[in-house]
């Protein structure tokens, strides 16, 4: 294994390792097509042994601020994306700093992608379970401030997120006080995720309620998804009287399927989601759901991150934002009208 050098690595250091040009290291890790698949393997491998953040990285580390946070997002489809990313912006703009956004879904080059975005800002924010690992976080917290958000931890990063663990058990065990006794969950159950977390409270409850859960459907918190999971429902004939989502997406579109098949929600099915996305007060019937503040999370990431930037020491603790249930009828009993707490908002408990 190779030591990683004390001082900062150059691009000579890692042409030297890689045993090819400096100029071919600037194409391999600026994205150049150019570049022979192995050539660019050995490049970045020898960039993150050496701990090598791109050139634009040298302004920063002499004390020249570029003026600008990163933010590193899975995707922008969806509103719960969106309003992170207008919460970031929002206060980065009131502190008078510029954004770079980076999408790092599963289907991109995450390394050389964040190894750029580093190289050009001032501090990254890493947010939700993107297709960047803990690994290159840490890398990358060795040359900039790093803040985490709506992911797992990192050790001696900062890490910020809303509660759900305690909220989506409380969220079940409503459904079950109601005569719910055959519930599924819908959503991937990711360690160290936000759906994972749910999931976790989902069977933390039954377990209290002497149940089992029915199913597990562990698909991707998108709308199609949640559609193809509402007709397999149907066609296998699954008992289920109660669906539990990992998100509004998800929920909005079993519910809508459903009552397409034919099926009484909440009559026959109740649906619960997660995120309080507008739509689920105008749909029939409207979406029991749970609020996060997904805006509040996006701005505190970036002020927090501004604060790093500016000297500031890591927090070990990490911020927990309140979630609040959303009574409306999709629960199948009366709502006590839009907006109002089905139960107490939860103290912040760590997700694990």
């Amino acid at each position: 294994m190779h030591r990683t050098p004390d001082r900062a690595a150059t691009i000579y250091a890692v042409a030297q390792r890689a045993g090819v040009s400096t100029a071919t290291v600037s194409r391999a890790l600026g994205g150049s097509d150019k570049v022979a698949p192995r050539t660019r393997e050995a490049v970045l491998v020898a960039a993150r042994e050496l701990n090598y953040v791109p050139d634009g990285a040298a302004r920063a580390l002499a004390g020249r601020r570029t003026n600008a946070l990163g933010l590193v997002l899975p995707h922008i489809d969806g509103p719960y994306y969106a309003a992170v990313l207008v919460g970031f912006e929002m206060a980065a703009s009131e502190m008078g700093l510029s954004v770079v956004l980076d999408l790092a879904g599963p289907d991109t080059d995450p390394d050389r992608a964040v190894r750029r975005l580093a190289g050009n800002v001032d501090g990254v924010a890493f947010m939700a379970r993107s297709a960047v690992d803990d690994a290159l976080i840490t890398e990358i917290a060795a040359r900039r401030p790093v803040v985490v958000a709506a992911r797992g931890r990192i050790p001696g990063r900062d890490a910020l997120y809303a509660e759900n663990t305690v909220t989506a058990a409380r969220l079940t065990a409503h459904l079950i006080e109601t005569g719910r006794r055959r519930l599924a969950f819908v959503g991937r159950p990711e360690p160290d995720s936000d759906i994972g977390a749910r999931h976790e409270g989902f069977r933390s409850a039954l377990a209290d309620a002497g149940l089992e859960p029915v199913a597990t459907f562990a698909v991707d918190p998108v709308e199609e998804e949640g559609a193809e999971v509402a007709r397999e429902l149907h066609s296998e004939g699954l008992d289920i009287d109660a669906i539990v989502c990992g998100n509004d997406e998800l929920a909005l579109a079993v519910q809508h399927e459903l009552q397409d098949l034919g099926v009484d929600v909440p009559a026959k099915i109740a649906v619960v989601g997660w995120d309080d996305v507008h739509a689920a007060r105008y749909v029939r019937p409207d979406l029991t759901t749970v609020a996060q503040p997904v805006e509040e999370l996006g701005a505190l990431a970036a002020r927090r991150l501004a604060e790093l930037v500016d000297g500031a020491d890591p927090d070990p603790e990490p911020v927990v934002l309140d979630s609040r249930i959303v009574h409306r009828s999709s629960c199948g009993c009366a709502a006590p009208g839009d907006g109002e707490e089905l139960t107490p908002t939860p103290a912040p408990q760590e997700t694990p």
